[in-house]
């Protein structure tokens, strides 16, 4: 695979401590104590974890209550993944390498696909983020107050939050890389390009969930089953749709800010206000319904609680990244590390613990769906 080594990645692999001419092959392991810092394998045990709960969850809500949105969630996610990652790993075996160079790397982890591209933890957060956002605004009745467009933006926003949090110390704790000087990545946002805090961050799961309510969650409320091959054949449609709706909807700023940095860069800001100012009224209304009614009709423990954990070890991170942040000079830690925008990761944590702790104090009828995980009781 040396010969797909582009000069760029190449750079970046270096620069994070590995080869690219060596970075075994299709997957390899590693031992989680010999990776570049301990927050390596913290960040991998949370994500892959909690995704693989997600999906357990998913399986629970399928055979107990038959409702497979989230099932088609879990996996549209990682269609989506499979869409839009590897062009981005390997432009050139895609044909794309003359108009996309190589825009990031990824440090490696305890393990890896891909010639070293593709971490573990990546293919799971995809699913993860998506799961804990949606759940969180169908927990808020907002999808059945407000529709699937509406309810779709509010995933966006609540997966923001929780993205931010972060992407925001990733390149400080050299979890990964970005090419900074390379167009694609402009304007930077600190240490992250504003495209990603824009499209990846909000845009792309706000397609994904409109898709998967469209095409499944709706129906599913309203009585309707799927067969096992309607469901996957939704749920190919749901990750290629996904990712057109990531190349749709911000296209504002792809054609309004042609040529210059500076015009995409306010143009992708309006659109994030936008998807907060919209989801920020929309969730506190429907919190405020349910408060109200005591007719919140989902709960879901084990997102509800596993949010609050990932909020907890992202904090600790947070905290043992703020020594080497203040002493940052040019925004460059003494490492040569580029740190990230710590008052606007100050208010993604007080976005995501503000629905958390929304899903915790609407009340709940006792004819609600409940989406729990049952532990087996003794006879």
């Amino acid at each position: 695979m040396a010969d797909h080594c582009a000069a760029t990645f190449d750079q970046l692999a270096h620069s994070l401590g590995f080869s690219c001419d060596t970075a075994g092959g299709l997957v390899e392991f590693r031992n989680p104590t010999h990776l570049e810092n301990w927050t390596l394998p913290v960040l991998e045990t949370t994500v892959v974890v909690g995704s693989v709960l997600m999906l357990a969850l998913a399986i629970v809500r399928l055979r107990r209550d038959k409702d497979p949105t989230n099932l088609v969630l879990w996996f549209g996610a990682l269609a989506y993944l499979f869409v839009i990652e590897p062009p981005l790993y390997f432009p050139a075996a895609f044909g794309i390498s003359g108009q996309v160079d190589t825009m990031f790397a990824h440090n490696v982890f305890s393990v890896d696909f891909l010639w070293g591209r593709l971490p573990l933890y990546i293919v799971a957060i995809y699913p993860f983020n998506a799961t804990i956002a949606y759940e969180i605004v169908r927990m808020l009745g907002v999808f059945r107050y407000r529709g699937p467009f509406v309810g779709a933006v509010c995933v966006g926003f609540v997966h923001h939050a929780f993205y931010e949090i972060f992407d925001q110390i990733g390149p400080q704790e050299r979890w990964w890389e970005w090419t900074i000087h390379n167009p694609l990545n402009q304007p930077m946002f600190d240490s992250v390009p504003l495209p990603s805090v824009v499209v990846f961050a909000a845009l792309w799961p706000v397609s994904l969930a409109w898709c998967v309510r469209f095409f499944v969650g709706r129906h599913v409320d309203a009585g309707r089953q799927f067969s096992g091959p309607q469901l996957v054949g939704r749920t190919v449609v749901i990750g290629l749709l996904a990712s057109v709706g990531t190349f749709v909807l911000p296209l504002p700023a792809t054609v309004f800010g042609a040529g210059s940095d500076t015009v995409r860069g306010w143009i992708y800001a309006a659109e994030l206000v936008v998807v907060a100012i919209v989801a920020t009224v929309v969730l506190a209304q429907s919190w405020a319904r349910l408060r109200r009614s005591g007719d919140a009709r989902y709960s879901d423990s084990l997102v509800r609680w596993y949010s609050v954990l990932y909020l907890v070890v992202f904090a600790g991170l947070w905290a043992s990244a703020l020594p080497d942040f203040r002493k940052a000079v040019g925004g460059l830690t003494p490492n040569g590390d580029p740190i990230g925008n710590l008052p606007y990761t100050a208010a993604c944590f007080v976005v995501a613990i503000l629905v958390v702790a929304g899903t915790f104090t609407v009340g709940r009828t006792a004819a609600r769906v409940t989406t729990e995980i049952a532990v087996p009781q003794p006879a």
